[in-house]
């Protein structure tokens, strides 16, 4: 199969899964590290929309904002750092992840919408968690608070917003997502 290239100004749904479907993080300590190296690697190369970490796969929505390849090895050395440091705390060794993260060009507004949407609710949607407006590693939280205090990911808040109209747009566009209790992965997004 062959990857999707990534360019400079796209936006683009990036994924991947543990080997096997197994495990990529087994605590918050593993979670709140990839994310220290998400800002590590990303800031300044690409802008997050929304970002969920379940426990054996990852969502994020981006926009790329640096060329192709100083993008793709950032990626690289984030996923690359991340195995390795995550093999040596548990002990374990060779792949963690499912061959390369997985990338979807995103064409319009409206997918674009229903991506973050995806993200944002995946922990309820996955039954991990019973109300994802509370989940602690996914975007919701971060788009709906009136600062970052705290914030473990920054997100490109503002233009999130703006794709949603509003705040109440975008928690009510939420909300009538999990409401209808559509089906999700019929949006092909695993």
């Amino acid at each position: 199969m062959k990857l999707e290239k990534i360019e400079q100004d796209c936006y683009y749904h990036i994924y991947n899964r543990g080997i096997n479907g197994g495990p990529i993080f087994r605590s918050d300590e593993n979670k709140r590290y990839f994310l220290r190296l998400i800002k590590k690697y990303l800031s300044n190369k690409v802008s997050i929309l929304a970002y969920c970490l379940m426990d054996n796969h990852y969502h994020m929505a981006i926009q790329v904002i640096q060329e192709e390849q100083k993008v793709t090895q950032s990626f690289s050395n984030l996923f690359n750092a991340y195995a390795k440091a995550y093999n040596k705390m548990h002990n374990r060794t060779g792949s963690l992840f499912e061959k390369h993260f997985k990338r979807i060009k995103i064409q319009d507004t409206k997918y674009l919408r229903n991506l973050i949407i995806y993200i944002n609710t995946n922990p309820e949607y996955h039954g991990v968690n019973n109300d994802y407006k509370k989940f602690e590693y996914s975007s919701y939280q971060t788009t709906i608070i009136d600062s970052n205090d705290a914030v473990l990911m920054p997100i490109a808040k503002e233009e999130v917003i703006n794709l949603f109209e509003d705040i109440e747009n975008f928690e009510y566009l939420h909300q009538q997502k999990m409401n209808l209790n559509l089906d999700l992965n019929a949006l092909d997004l695993d």
